[in-house]
């Protein structure tokens, strides 16, 4: 058996393994945006970019209220502006390269650089006839310890999901890892995404996006000291070139920035035929 074969078995032996005790500690966690640090706030699809192409994304999220003291060294957060240029090359029909560069505005710190990720994500292949699509994407990078208690973090995000017609879901049962932080230790934290959609019109879906992050896997946090969020969302659907994605999102507990606004606007670009 070849590399290429090996790889593909072991990760689907890994999807049929990991899904149901992830689904469970899901439900366990009840109810985050503290592990995406509100830069890019986003449920993924399980779906890898085409090869031969590349998606250009800017996320532009405006926190209308937030945090208005600095916490574990890191600014606040109220009124700020942060935008994340994401970069996403398709490198085979199965695999993709993602690469960020963050960047925050707050009054009386001015603009910054932020820090920078690479995301390599895999999915499974069409082959497997699976009743959803599962993907596996990986994002380690550095970030200031000004802006992020962790200064290097390693994401790991399972991508299930399905599309029902109208309907469309997805869950991303995420673990973070701290690699580098002053504050935070390196046992992993439960960050679960989930992303809920109808198509109204032909061109439009609406509905709802959860972010959480519901501490370490060894032990949760109490659930006002847990992050969660939930957005109302609005997606542009079926167009070639262009992704629009417009949320308006809501903390749901003491330790969550109350109000947060977010556009994800992107541009595919094929670069050969």
């Amino acid at each position: 058996m070849n590399a290429s074969k090996k790889m593909v078995s072991v990760l689907q032996l890994f999807f049929r393994k990991s899904l149901r005790p992830l689904v469970f500690i899901f439900f366990l966690c009840s109810g985050g945006l503290h592990a995406q640090d509100n830069y890019e706030i986003q449920v993924y699809a399980s779906q890898t970019q085409a090869p031969a192409s590349t998606m250009f994304e800017l996320h532009s999220n405006y926190t209308i209220n937030g945090s208005k003291e600095v916490e574990k060294g890191v600014i606040p957060t109220n009124h700020a502006l942060h935008e994340t240029l994401e970069i996403t090359t398709g490198v085979s029909r199965i695999f993709e390269i993602g690469f960020y560069i963050f960047t925050n505005y707050t009054m009386g710190y001015g603009y910054q650089y932020v820090g920078s990720h690479i995301r390599p994500r895999i999915m499974a292949p069409s082959e497997w006839n699976l009743p959803v699509g599962l993907s596996l994407s990986m994002e380690i990078g550095w970030q200031k310890s000004a802006y992020s208690e962790d200064e290097w973090s390693w994401e790991i995000r399972p991508i299930i999901d399905k599309q029902w017609k109208r309907w469309y879901i997805s869950f991303n049962p995420t673990l973070g890892v701290s690699l580098k932080s002053q504050y935070n230790n390196s046992v992993p934290t439960f960050e679960p995404n989930l992303k809920v959609g109808y198509t109204l019109f032909k061109n439009a879906s609406f509905g709802f996006e959860y972010y959480g992050d519901c501490g370490a896997i060894s032990q949760f946090e109490p659930i006002q000291e847990q992050n969660h969020s939930l957005f109302i969302t609005y997606d542009l659907l079926n167009n070639p070139r262009w992704e629009l994605n417009v949320g308006l999102g809501f903390g749901l507990t003491t330790s969550t920035d109350p109000l947060i606004f977010k556009v994800i606007l992107g541009r595919r670009v094929k670069w050969r035929k």
